[in-house]
């Protein structure tokens, strides 16, 4: 069964329009039991009870089997008209895929609620939903605060990346903004990239005030590697609820804008500013579409015509009929 079944799934055929003629049968059918049987002699009895004592024998039973058998051979007979196909396709992919780095502010700032729950779930949420729609890339993170590490190093093992980045959390490492040093440290993981495309996305919100490196130093060696990068500011404008002990607490945002400008333009990427959850997704849906995977196929496809059985199978179920028709089941004149 399995076997008929993945034959039909790989059948086309060459001339479906022959089809058409099975709608014959359809009139046919309607003449034989319903115009028909007006047209055959009948004979008045005063009663049929005579009859009904009477036994069917097995060839009244079986008198349908003859006009099953033409009806079969019919249908057998135009699907090999129709050209029955079957095809073999295999299909030669090249993947010119885009290594990626997320650079992840996570210094207490990001604990802002202007965003659900706060920035940081929110920026890990919509990285998510980034990473699984881009599967053929390889992709890494890079977390800063006071300094810079990689939480995981540019990889296709997309399912250990998403378990890492559900780790990410406030206060493992030193609080600060070391944005140079994030930048830094995300470069250095394409350092040896073959890919031909390389971008880096940065998320920031607020102004560059810790580590070591200097933010225009690191964007220009990102340049010089043919690293893009795309900037990202997080955060409402004005002000933003902070948790604290005592409650929520209302914090002035502040993010260089100007800065995280700069490194976009240095590196030929471009910057966003994010205010909430839908501009943050809608912003990594445009990165996404700016920067598509390359697929190249080639599709090497062999055809042979299926239409033999079909048209065996009538030929016999016809030779069958004529056979029994006018033997086992002949109608005497």
């Amino acid at each position: 069964m399995n076997n008929i079944t993945s034959f039909f799934q790989g059948i086309e055929f060459a001339n479906p329009y022959y089809f058409l003629l099975l709608l014959l049968i359809i009139p046919v059918v309607a003449w034989k039991y319903f115009f028909r049987k007006k047209m055959q002699a009948s004979l008045t009895v005063p009663t049929a009870i005579v009859f009904e004592k009477i036994n069917k024998t097995w060839k009244v039973r079986l008198r349908w089997i003859p006009e099953c058998l033409l009806l079969i051979a019919y249908i057998a007979f135009i699907v090999a008209l129709s050209r029955p196909q079957t095809s073999f396709r295999l299909s030669d992919v090249e993947v010119e895929g885009v290594d990626i780095v997320i650079a992840l502010d996570i210094s207490g700032s990001m604990k802002a609620m202007d965003f659900r729950p706060n920035r940081l779930e929110a920026c890990k949420r919509v990285a998510e939903e980034f990473i699984l729609g881009r599967p053929t890339d390889r992709i890494g993170m890079v977390v800063y605060a006071g300094e810079a590490y990689t939480q995981c190093p540019v990889t296709s093992d997309h399912s250990t990346l998403l378990g890492l980045l559900k780790k990410v959390k406030f206060d493992i490492i030193e609080d600060g903004t070391a944005i140079g040093d994030g930048l830094g440290t995300a470069v250095n993981r394409l350092r040896e990239s073959e890919a031909k495309s390389k971008i880096i996305i940065l998320l920031s919100d607020g102004v560059n005030n810790s580590g070591y490196l200097d933010p225009y130093s690191s964007a220009e060696i990102a340049k010089n590697m043919s690293i893009k990068v795309y900037t990202i500011g997080v955060g409402t404008t004005g002000q933003a609820p902070y948790p604290t002990p005592f409650g929520n607490v209302m914090m002035n945002t502040e993010i260089d804008e100007r800065l995280l400008q700069s490194i976009a333009q240095i590196t030929g990427g471009k910057y966003f500013r994010a205010t909430n959850n839908e501009k943050l997704k809608s912003i990594y849906e445009e990165i996404d579409k700016m920067e598509k995977t390359i697929l190249n196929e080639t599709i090497f496809e062999n055809r042979s015509d299926a239409f033999f059985p079909f048209l065996l199978t009538a030929t016999i179920l016809l030779i069958s009929f004529l056979l029994i028709r006018y033997t086992l089941f002949r109608i005497n004149p």
